[in-house]
């Protein structure tokens, strides 16, 4: 019941997440000192990005790198702000997922070894019975060859002789 809820739940965030980061996006733009942040974020990235295609491509990489326009980098940026907010909630309902599995793994576990435990108990318990009755047989052995088979009975011949003398 509650694996259906929790996968219900977290589809309905990440549905949720995409409006928001597209909101995010349009919001950006509006906000000047926002605005000035995102476009330092968006030209370093833009950098970063040349850069390593150039040494990719075999390019060199010493040669200046021309900025994004103020437009461009807004866009960018702003494409880049909500990628990383849609990212950021698949990755915690990920690891939301992955904690709770891992829970309910624990949880099995702990019955496995109770389990376990239980029935290493009941076999110690039958090892003890056994070994017992070993022992009670032991004994009855050793007193039947003492009295030998009929006086442990009761079916010697002594006994029938007393009871007709007694008649």
């Amino acid at each position: 019941m509650v694996l259906p809820v929790v996968k219900l739940a977290t589809l309905a965030l990440k549905t949720a997440c995409k409006p928001i980061a597209n909101r995010l996006k349009k919001e950006a733009g509006y906000h000047p000192k926002f605005r000035s942040f995102i476009i330092a974020i968006a030209q370093a990235n833009h950098r970063l990005t040349t850069t390593v295609q150039r040494r990719i491509y075999g390019r060199a990489t010493d040669v200046a790198i021309r900025p994004l326009n103020e437009e461009r980098a807004v866009q960018v940026a702003a494409d880049l702000l909500g990628e990383l907010f849609v990212f950021s909630v698949a990755g915690a309902a990920i690891i939301f997922e992955v904690q709770r599995s891992s829970r309910s793994e624990a949880r099995k576990e702990e019955i496995r070894r109770q389990e376990i435990q239980a029935i290493k108990t009941r076999n110690e318990e039958l090892a003890r019975e056994i070994e017992l009755l070993a022992h009670k047989l032991e004994e009855l052995e050793q007193l039947s060859r003492a009295r030998g088979l009929f006086s442990t009975l009761n079916f010697g011949p002594t006994h029938v002789s007393e009871n007709r003398k007694s008649n």
